[in-house]
């Protein structure tokens, strides 16, 4: 089944609320995963619930604030989900110490980041060579996996209604799983899917690339020229032609940042102490400051990580401002699923009052995006991103 599929598998399922218990607890759990990743395994995790505790807080963390680190074993759901884009603490660009985020998603929701697959971040396995065999079908099972013995070691949030969120293409893979598991499971071990959230999502390959295509056009970004080869040679195949004009698309674009086509780059690929932090804006150099906090000895005991002392550098990876999976791509994708809109296109408000962006209601399905947001919306638009989770939390 290919990732519109599994979109709409679980659209019919949420049709059905007898699939899975209700609770007027609203304490919210969702589950943050990236990157690609076969074969069905699962990496134990040894240690006890008291250890999971992070003792005294993080290194640098301001007073007064509790932080709980659940680690589990592309990109990192720590490093960027956690520690640039939602989580309750960003790092100054000292590299040393924390501030307190405003517009964390902690606020509204329990949120639990999983590093996935084995080896992102500081997770990893215990036999070397699964390095070599991850792929879609065992990351998806890896987390499910992980997602039921969560619950089984924490039973008391079992019965709390639970919401998926995340990047790319991994999210409807997962959703999937436990639809089909939650058939087969009986009533007190079931996952209480009440719904998925997917930010920059990829559902099909075509649609997206002509998605970009048409971006970079319509943002006078590449030449009516080159839009029009791209659209000729390379939405379905790699040919010779269609190589030598995407070699073309890089010198008329030029050096600027493809998530956030109009926000300046970070100009020190090393420790940007010069450039001045401000928590209330976007700072393209925040990767490194968490790059630089991660690798710190001191937090690594923190978080119990890196217990082998490998030598290795903890590495970060990288709205309708992204040229990478624009909001061009995401309506294509929708458009090839054939749904009825039943509420029209319209703007939607943030919490301060301003158009956040626009949305387009189907029967199961709401498409939003954030405006003058980049690829990763919650950093380059916090406020406007957790107005739309708000939204989504609440049924709207």
């Amino acid at each position: 089944m290919d990732q519109a599929g599994r979109l709409m598998a679980f659209w019919e399922y949420s049709k059905n609320p007898s699939q899975g218990l209700e609770s007027d607890d609203h304490n919210l759990n969702v589950v943050s995963n990236s990157l690609s990743g076969g074969d069905d395994v699962y990496y134990d995790q040894v240690g006890k619930m008291e250890d999971d505790l992070i003792q005294g807080g993080l290194p640098g963390q301001p007073s007064g604030l509790n932080f709980k680190q659940y680690s589990g074993p592309g990109c990192s759901s720590l490093g960027i989900g956690a520690m640039v884009e939602i989580g309750p603490f960003g790092v100054n660009p000292d590299g040393i110490t924390l501030y307190a985020r405003e517009h964390t998603w902690t606020e509204v929701a329990n949120v639990l980041f999983v590093e996935s697959p084995a080896g992102v971040g500081f997770s990893y396995s215990n036999t070397t060579t699964d390095y070599n065999f991850s792929g879609d079908n065992r990351t998806a099972q890896d987390a499910y996996t992980f997602v039921l013995n969560w619950f089984r070691r924490y039973p008391q949030y079992k019965d709390r209604d639970f919401y998926i969120a995340g990047e790319r293409f991994y999210i409807p893979e997962l959703t999937d799983i436990i639809i089909n598991g939650n058939k087969e499971a009986n009533p007190t071990s079931m996952i209480q899917l009440k719904g998925i959230m997917i930010g920059n999502g990829i559902l099909d390959l075509e649609t997206d690339r002509r998605g970009r295509y048409d971006y970079a056009w319509s943002h006078a970004l590449i030449s009516d020229e080159t839009h029009q080869e791209l659209i000729e040679h390379c939405l379905s195949s790699n040919s010779p032609k269609c190589n030598e004009t995407r070699g073309r698309v890089g010198d008329e674009i030029g050096n600027i940042d493809l998530f956030n086509i109009y926000t300046p780059r970070c100009m020190n690929s090393n420790q940007s102490r010069k450039q001045p932090k401000c928590h209330e804006g976007f700072d393209p150099c925040e990767g490194n400051y968490v790059r630089t906090y991660l690798n710190l000895p001191q937090v690594q005991e923190a978080l119990h990580a890196n217990r082998t002392k490998l030598p290795y550098a903890w590495e970060a990876c990288s709205g309708d401002m992204d040229a990478v999976v624009p909001v061009s791509s995401t309506r294509y994708s929708i458009g090839a699923l054939n749904l009825t809109a039943i509420k029209p296109w319209r703007p939607w408000l943030d919490d301060v009052g301003e158009v956040g962006g626009h949305k387009v209601v189907y029967d199961g399905l709401t498409f939003a995006t954030v405006r003058g947001a980049g690829h990763q919306a919650t950093q380059s638009e916090p406020l406007r991103a957790l107005s739309l989770f708000k939204y989504f939390l609440a049924g709207n």
